[in-house]
């Protein structure tokens, strides 16, 4: 039996997911996708194979990932009563796009761990809401395939800049041509971090040909092979690992993207502030104060913790967005506080992925808009221009 995913919510997001769900249990019915993340990673887990789930969650020692949250927790929100909030507005816009709400899916490879879909599954879940997806540079399915599922739905795609610069170029002219509305340039995976799960499982799912539909599908990549990569996966894969990474990128290279489009250009993986205020002084037309969910740098500092400081840096000429550790609406709501635009939401839709596929990350990202909405409502918050510091503890 096909699996049917619900329509999209709209106004009162909040009030009306939970009456979906009080209502359903009243025949009994308990959902396939857990609201309880600390489930629904436990059922994510027990979906996969373990080399799988290792990869898709591996992170060090996960002293960053602890950090991340810690960050979060350490921020405390002060509601305000007696404001009228019958009526809330989640929407935002960014780069001329109006969004439902605050939140775009971060880039997340390899997804055909999770499922048999993929990024297909992902890329029609996020269009039924109206959320950006992020194509990443690491993806089982292209970029195309992706754009043409989502129809006029916002997408953006994520570069990582390798040693060819051709090849490069021309996986963000592909992006252009099929509807990406930014390039988002991840700037802290110049080298894989030192993953142990990873391993000890001895395994990277590239040197297996998984996560690299981008490349295989592209027309400099498959013109530096002897054969096509569909005659020899090993050659193709081979080749991703000579050219994926590139520590020698700068400032001075990462300019040249600016003769290659038009689109706006978010520079990921950024946390110090010096860095941020060097990107808004350049003219970068976006940041994201991100640490790769804690995948990079062991006993890095947690991202939140950054976010003001980066936020400051910027100095309202670019917009800063969040990614790493959001899990829940009061980390929307807090991050929007300290003066980020948009979050980017990883793992959590990773696991409703692999639980249900489609209608999975269409449930995580209804389950996150609505407990974003009602935490603006019990905060006194009408909509998203009027969370400021001021509705966060000291």
């Amino acid at each position: 039996m096909a699996t049917v995913v619900p329509p999209p919510l709209s106004g009162g997001r909040g009030p009306r997911r939970q009456g979906a769900l009080y209502s359903g249990g009243l025949t009994g019915e308990r959902p396939v996708v857990p609201a309880l993340l600390l489930e629904l990673k436990a059922a994510a887990e027990r979906a996969m194979e373990p080399r799988a789930y290792g990869y898709l969650h591996s992170a060090g020692m996960h002293r960053t990932v602890d950090a991340n949250r810690a960050a979060l927790d350490a921020l405390r929100i002060v509601p305000r009563m007696l404001r009228n909030v019958a009526v809330r507005d989640t929407s935002t816009t960014l780069f001329g796009r109006t969004l439902p709400a605050p939140v775009l899916l971060a880039p997340i490879g390899v997804q055909e761990l999770a499922h048999p879909e993929a990024d297909l599954a992902t890329a029609r879940a996020a269009a039924s809401r109206g959320v950006p997806m992020i194509f990443s540079n690491q993806a089982s399915v292209p970029m195309e395939a992706c754009a043409t599922a989502m129809g006029d739905a916002p997408r953006w795609f994520q570069l990582y800049w390798g040693k060819n610069d051709d090849f490069a170029r021309s996986l963000v002219e592909r992006a252009e041509a099929c509807g990406c509305e930014a390039i988002v340039v991840t700037l802290d995976t110049t080298m894989l971090g030192w993953r142990p799960v990873d391993l000890d499982h001895q395994f990277l799912p590239f040197m297996l040909g998984q996560g690299l539909a981008q490349y295989t599908s592209d027309p400099v990549f498959r013109s530096l092979l002897q054969r096509p990569p569909e005659e020899d996966v090993l050659a193709a894969a081979q080749l991703f690992s000579r050219i994926y990474s590139d520590p020698s990128l700068d400032w001075e290279r990462l300019r040249s993207i600016r003769r290659w489009t038009k689109l706006p250009v978010v520079l990921k993986g950024i946390q110090h502030p010096r860095d941020a205020a060097h990107a808004a002084a350049e003219g970068w037309d976006a940041i994201v104060v991100s640490n790769h969910g804690g995948r990079q740098v062991d006993g890095a500092v947690g991202s939140a913790a950054c976010l003001a400081a980066c936020v400051d840096a910027v100095g309202g000429r670019c917009p800063v967005l969040f990614d790493s550790g959001v899990r829940g609406g009061a980390d929307v709501f807090k991050a929007l506080a300290l003066g980020a635009t948009a979050v980017l939401l990883g793992r959590p839709y990773i696991w409703g992925l692999a639980v249900a596929g489609e209608a999975g990350v269409a449930a995580v990202i209804d389950n996150l808009v609505a407990d974003f909405d009602l935490t603006m409502g019990l905060a006194g918050v009408k909509d998203v221009g009027e969370i400021t510091r001021e509705w966060l503890a000291g």
